[in-house]
């Protein structure tokens, strides 16, 4: 039963992938039609991203209330109807509209999903966990480029999306039975204190744990966001081509993250992250290269850097708080990354109207060592050096 449970929580991080890529990799295809400035991706990136923002800061209380099961099928189903809405959509303004529903839908389930398996699985399912959140967007710059290359439109690659997220909705309905087998099996659940956001923020290294974790998120999504937008307008590769290169990054998160599942318990979180840290520095240098394939190289380094980082912060957060407390510390630090996607895109965005998108390396370098810093003493501060394992942590 534990298996099978597992399983069903793979699935959905898949289904947390699905959507992230869509709009990096269409929006060169979609602005033009829309008649906007290539920087009002940044105005869908924000609205999406307050929309999870307000969800994971209420996730321990709707986890609480319902279930980590429950939350991810009501999660997966609003963001299925988003991704239809998007496809529909003839006007800016739609898209804004259902960008709503896209930000609440992602959330809760992130923040659920992710303390579920800190607190009850090994570090290694963690990677690998996330390693199927790069597989799901992975599908998305693919769909979008073959949808292109037919001539269908990038809202039929919207579509697929959508269609498939709904089939996966389904799959968690009827899986909601393993959830309660599964409690009732492992015996009791670790012991949870219900934090308010103020006492949350209060604690040791809390601060410094978010502004971290909002570093790595605003970098990630704006390298993912932006990267064909700069291969088109730097590079001067087509929208067709430049769709497909997008997934270099996300080719390089999920490769990475299959291999971190290998060695991340032998190493730990502390040095996956330093590791990682290291390797976006590399690929953020070859970017800078004024080579076609220095930026198909750069993108993928910079996606295997990031590979480990966003895991193992997460299964580090029960060892540096407690695991009474890490629901509530991770919905803050999935608010705090959201913060930094909701902020930082739409910012290079506008560099990139005003100025141009050939500084997108030096902002991601910007980024990285205000990540660093901020990662370094949250350990310094939490005494973490090698997080030991969480109770009753299955292999």
């Amino acid at each position: 039963m534990v298996h099978l449970l597992l399983g069903v929580i793979y699935l959905a991080f898949i289904s947390l992938g699905l959507p992230d890529s869509l709009l990096g990799s269409a929006w060169p295809s979609m602005y033009g039609g829309f008649g906007v400035p290539v920087s009002y991706a940044g105005i869908i990136s924000m609205i999406i991203s307050a929309g999870t923002i307000v969800s994971s800061l209420n996730s321990d209380r709707l986890t609480g209330r319902l279930g980590p099961g429950r939350v991810t099928a009501l999660s997966v189903a609003l963001t299925a109807a988003a991704l239809f809405g998007f496809s529909t959509a003839s006007e800016f303004w739609m898209l804004c509209l259902w960008a709503v529903p896209y930000g609440l839908g992602a959330g809760s389930v992130d923040a659920a999903l992710n303390n579920y398996v800190a607190l009850h699985y090994a570090s290694r399912h963690m990677s690998w966990l996330h390693c199927m959140w790069g597989v799901g967007t992975l599908v998305g710059p693919n769909l979008i480029s073959y949808a292109l290359s037919g001539g269908q439109g990038w809202q039929a690659g919207y579509r697929a999306i959508s269609l498939m997220q709904l089939a996966l909705t389904a799959v968690l309905v009827f899986s909601l039975p393993l959830w309660k087998r599964n409690a009732a099996e492992s015996g009791a659940e670790p012991a949870h204190e219900t934090l308010t956001l103020r006492q949350a923020a209060r604690l040791p290294g809390a601060k410094s744990a978010v502004l971290a974790f909002f570093c790595y998120c605003a970098l990630e999504q704006t390298a993912g966001l932006w990267a064909a937008s700069y291969l088109v307008l730097h590079g001067g590769f087509s929208a067709e081509k430049a769709a497909a290169m997008a997934a270099l990054f996300y080719i390089g998160i999920t490769a990475g993250r299959a291999a971190c599942g290998f060695v991340t318990g032998a190493l730990g979180d502390v040095r996956m992250i330093r590791l990682g840290q290291a390797v976006i520095l590399c690929g953020a240098a070859a970017l800078l290269l004024p080579f076609a394939f220095a930026m198909q190289a750069g993108f993928v380094l910079v996606g295997l850097g990031c590979a480990p980082i966003y895991p193992s912060i997460i299964h580090a957060t029960p060892a540096r708080f407690g695991a009474a407390r890490s629901q509530a510390l991770i919905g803050l630090e999935m608010a705090g990354a959201y913060v930094g996607t909701l902020a930082m895109p739409p910012l290079f965005g506008i560099i990139a109207e005003h100025v141009s998108t050939s500084l997108l390396p030096v902002y991601l370098l910007a980024i990285l060592a205000v990540m660093f810093a901020m990662n370094e003493h949250a350990n310094r501060v939490t005494g973490l050096v090698r997080p030991a394992k969480p109770a009753r942590e299955r292999a």
